[in-house]
């Protein structure tokens, strides 16, 4: 696991063990607020024995971007936080989580001391809280999921933006209209930086240009993937390269790949309103199908 100091009370750390996957950590003089927990259990719990020991304070919030797993897992390693989520975040953690846990224990003797928590606090559309000198703006941003938030830090205009943003866009538990709207209100104002959900921080001078890049990638593929049909061509993903729609092979390690095949194939089914993937297969990093993604070393 990667720890990196963004300002002097803000850090991202990044997972070495799953599709790079950050948390970020707030610290504040009345305690911290870490927005996302890290996928396998030893690697949230090394984040509370910083905070605990290295920092000598507590988590006070614990704020969950959206319900995947690879972003959940670790809430229950700070029992005395209270946890922030959309309304639908708590709703899917309660019914998918609660069944697809059982399985990742099945499945991975790792997960066996995780518990599933519930958020206790819960919004829609946008909600604010302060904790010490920081104040923090939570708003809805469905696309990569329905559930998905976005969390500012004002004053250092750091904007925790989740799955929001990735190396690629990905939509295929969500919906690529929503995913579309969502990255074109990020166009409105710059930040100082963006932490995505999984890779590197992106700082100020990139932010205008990498959302671009992420819109200009929705554009080309679902131009790609319309023009694939009309031909009548049968193997869409194979016909329509990552490089094509204006992106790297090399991100997230090669794992892009299998996204971009994932998010044609949600194209191809359900359109550009969203996927039609069965329920219990609809995302890449649920508590539903993480086994199976853990395994490839997918998202």
């Amino acid at each position: 696991m990667q720890r990196e100091r963004i300002t002097d009370n803000i850090l991202v750390f990044r997972s070495g063990q799953y599709a790079q996957v950050t948390a970020g950590l707030i610290v504040t003089s009345e305690g911290a607020v870490l927005i996302d927990t890290l996928l396998y259990p030893e690697e949230s719990l090394r984040i509370r024995r910083y905070v605990e020991s290295g920092l000598r304070s507590e988590v006070r919030y614990v704020i969950n971007t959206h319900y995947h797993a690879d972003h959940t897992t670790g809430t229950c390693f700070f029992p005395e936080a209270q946890v922030l989520s959309h309304r639908l975040c708590a709703e899917t953690l309660a019914t998918r989580g609660r069944e697809g846990l059982a399985r990742m224990k099945q499945d991975s003797p790792e997960f066996e001391r995780v518990e599933l928590v519930i958020p206790d606090i819960t919004f829609e559309g946008r909600m604010s809280f302060e904790l010490g000198e920081f104040r923090f703006t939570l708003r809805s941003s469905p696309g990569h999921s329905p559930d998905s938030i976005i969390c500012l830090v004002h004053d250092e205009d750091i904007l925790f933006a989740a799955d929001t943003v990735m190396p690629i866009p990905y939509f295929v538990d969500g919906s690529f209209a929503d995913l579309e709207r969502s990255l074109s209100i990020l166009l409105d104002r710059e930040y100082e930086n963006i932490v995505q959900g999984h890779g590197d921080i992106i700082l100020r001078g990139e932010a205008p240009e990498k959302i671009a890049s992420d819109l200009e990638y929705l554009h080309r593929l679902s131009e790609a993937v319309e023009n694939a049909r009309a031909a009548g061509l049968q193997n869409i993903e194979d016909a329509i390269p990552l490089d094509a729609c204006g992106k790297s092979h090399v991100l997230l390690n090669g794992v892009v790949e299998q996204l971009h095949r994932d998010n044609i194939r949600a194209l191809v089914n359900g359109g550009r309103s969203g996927s039609s993937l069965p329920a219990d297969r609809g995302a890449s990093h649920d508590y539903e199908g993480n086994s199976q993604w853990q395994q490839k070393n997918l998202i």
